[in-house]
Order: C-alpha cells, then structure tokens, then sequence
C-alpha cells in the first residue's frame, strides 16, 4: 500500500498538489503529515484482513478481488461525500479513487496471499521489492521532469 501510495501520490498525482487550494495544506505541511496519512493505511489493512478473515477469503486471487471491492465501495463514499461538500477538482476525486481502490486491492492480494503461505519470508522479500521499485520509480519520475519533487 505505501508503495503504490508513494508512486500515485509523489508520481502521478504529484501536479495536482501544487497548484494552489483553498482545500489542500500547502505541499511542505502535507509533507509533513505523511505519517499521520500512514497510520490510516494500518488501519483499513487491519479493517481489510478481519473482513478478509470473517468471509474466509484466500489466496492472492480472492484477496485481491475482496480488496478491489473494498476499496471501491469505501472510497467511493469517501470522495462522493467530500465531493457533495468540499473545493476539491474531480481529477483530484477521481485520483482518490482510483489509488484507494488500488491500494486495497494490493493488500487484499498480499493478504489473501499470506492466508495460504505457510512461509511469510517470500512474501515479505516479494513486497519489499515491489514496495522499493515503487519509490525508485517514482524518484525517476521525479528527477527526470514527469512528476515534481517537493522539498520539505
């Protein structure tokens, strides 16, 4: 999840948060933030895997369909609720979305896998990898132009 939020967010959204709001912090408070935004992703993981748990999803296929699903139905809600009250773009909406979706999609499948993996340390080493990948992706992205870099 951190590392797909990374890429989406520092990558592919990036622009979206420089442009002046009224809605948004300034990029170097939001920057600053970032562990508070974190700790929201251990909380919908751990509400994602007690589900996962509850309705006996297993395997990285089932997981993460459960965690498309989820993420769908939840940041759905999320981002038409902010859109009925909020000075938001709908790019910056439809971002939202979209990386949540994903996001939990991500770790409905690493869970699903887990459920079934009798062994945790190819898991984590595959994880790591991608989550690594990730942020070199997104720090390219950034150094050559694509995304920009924002500077605490």
């Amino acid at each position: 999840m951190i590392g797909f939020d990374f890429f989406w967010h520092a990558g592919v959204l990036a622009r979206l948060y420089v442009e002046p709001s009224s809605f948004l912090l300034s990029p170097e408070r939001a920057f600053a933030l970032i562990p508070v935004g974190y700790l929201s992703f251990l909380i919908f993981a751990i509400l994602l895997v007690w589900l996962m748990a509850k309705v006996g999803v297993q395997g990285w296929r089932q997981g993460g369909v459960f965690g498309l699903q989820v993420g769908a139905l939840s940041s759905g809600a999320f981002t038409l609720g902010l859109f009925s009250i909020a000075k938001v773009t709908p790019e910056l909406l439809a971002g939202w979305f979209l990386g949540q979706t994903v996001e939990l999609g991500i770790a409905g499948l690493v869970a699903g896998s887990g459920f079934t993996t009798p062994r945790l340390g190819r898991l984590l080493v595959k994880v790591l990898a991608l989550v690594i990948g990730a942020f070199i992706v997104t720090v390219v992205m950034q150094t050559i132009g694509l995304a920009p870099a924002v500077r605490p």
